[in-house]
């Protein structure tokens, strides 16, 4: 079992000098493999909250789904909250509900990545995607603790991929991110640019994080699930099921 990050120790990491560094370099890598969704509904789930706000703002509708153990942030910070505290393993989600998923910080922490997968598989739309982020298992950024990249489980190319068409994933792109070391004094953070640059065309079998798109294959068979956890899924607010990019939609009256 792995233990979760903490939301504190996230918050920290990311209002420090070598998160927002990291932060800036992670949405630069995000940018190639973010492919447009018309009207898409959008959840990160783990502790997106630091990229989920560079693409939320194209989405229809937009949430952030952070694990219980993790505890939560409030996001968006002046407006009326769209967190939800979950279990990664039983989303508060209809069927085929959501267009898009951006996985930060979550399945490096996962007991069952393969029962996460499924979920995630479950919850997306035809033609849905999902976008991953986790860190590499050559990086450096996988051996330092000060950083949450090197918490939980690192991952290589190979064992993702073959998660994901396990899961009844296709992926479709790959970028890296953090390329350069994490340095904790501010006067090394001014070269994190420039070796970000240069890593991409010398190192990147050494990045700190893999960040990979899959797209949903459209048939797979699903397990019979408990009666228990049908009749707790009756009583959670949904998202009304509907392909990829569909434009009109609606909302059940005790949807969110």
């Amino acid at each position: 079992m792995t233990t979760n990050a903490d939301i504190n120790d996230l918050i920290a990491f990311y209002a420090s000098p070598l998160g927002q560094a990291a932060a800036r370099a992670v949405s630069l890598a995000l940018t190639p493999v973010w492919r447009h969704i018309p009207d898409e509904r959008l959840v990160g789930l783990g502790y997106a909250v630091p990229y989920i706000d560079r693409f939320a703002s194209d989405a229809e509708r937009a949430l952030a789904f952070m694990p219980a153990a993790q505890g939560a942030q409030n996001w968006p910070p002046f407006a009326a909250s769209r967190t939800v505290l979950v279990g990664s393993e039983d989303l508060p989600l209809g069927d085929s509900s959501v267009d898009r998923i951006l996985m930060v910080h979550s399945l490096e922490f996962a007991e069952s990545p393969e029962l996460m997968m499924a979920e995630a598989w479950r919850v997306l739309a035809p033609g849905g995607r999902i976008v991953i982020l986790v860190p590499h298992r050559r990086g450096v950024w996988a051996r330092f603790e000060h950083t949450p990249w090197g918490s939980g489980r690192p991952w290589s190319r190979g064992q993702l991929t073959r998660l994901l068409r396990d899961a009844m994933f296709t992926p479709s792109s790959w970028s890296e991110a953090l390329l350069f070391p994490p340095f904790r004094k501010r006067p090394l953070l001014g070269l994190s640019a420039p070796l970000e640059r240069l890593g991409r065309d010398f190192w990147p079998v050494f990045a700190g994080v893999v960040i990979i798109e899959a797209t949903k294959q459209l048939y797979r068979g699903l397990p019979v699930a408990s009666t228990a956890r049908e009749r707790r899924r009756a009583i959670k607010p949904v998202l009304v099921p509907a392909g990829a990019g569909a434009g009109a939609r609606t909302c059940r009256s005790d949807g969110l």
